[in-house]
């Protein structure tokens, strides 16, 4: 497989929160956020964007890591940055979110300096989804109210 996934509890805005902050504490910034229904929406009109859901690619990046990448392969920025896909399908009752599994950066091309980087974004995308999990069902508000997250 080539993403990490949890799954929560959440309605999709708040999961998007929760994703933004723990991605932030592994030292991760937002470079990107690709509301994929709004493009749908746009494009290819209401009826597409509904069926898809609440779909939100965010482009993670952890500025000390990428450094450390681009120095070892320059081209390795046509990898970057490291995406993080919240969704959340209309008939769903839960949030799901994917990260890429950075190793999948390591199985094109055999430079172990990337192999390195790779393993720390793992590590660190790893403990941002372990947090969401361990923090999810810490609210005591209507997570369950999911009309007031649809649009």
């Amino acid at each position: 497989m080539y993403t990490n996934a949890i799954t929560l509890d959440l309605p999709h805005a708040k999961a998007l929160t929760r994703v933004k902050d723990a991605l932030s504490v592994q030292g991760f910034g937002i470079l990107s956020e690709i509301d994929v229904r709004a493009t749908f929406e746009t494009k290819l009109g209401t009826a597409v964007a509904e069926s898809l859901g609440d779909y939100i690619i965010l482009g993670a990046c952890n500025p000390h890591l990428a450094s450390r990448g681009l120095a070892a392969d320059p081209s390795l920025g046509a990898l970057l940055p490291c995406n993080v896909v919240v969704r959340r399908s209309p008939e769903s009752t839960h949030t799901t979110v994917e990260a890429i599994d950075p190793q999948t950066m390591v199985q094109l091309t055999d430079n172990e300096h990337v192999a390195a980087v790779a393993t720390d974004a793992d590590t660190r995308l790893r403990a941002a989804l372990e947090a969401l999990t361990a923090t999810a069902g810490s609210d005591n508000d209507n997570d369950n109210d999911n009309d007031n997250d649809r649009r």
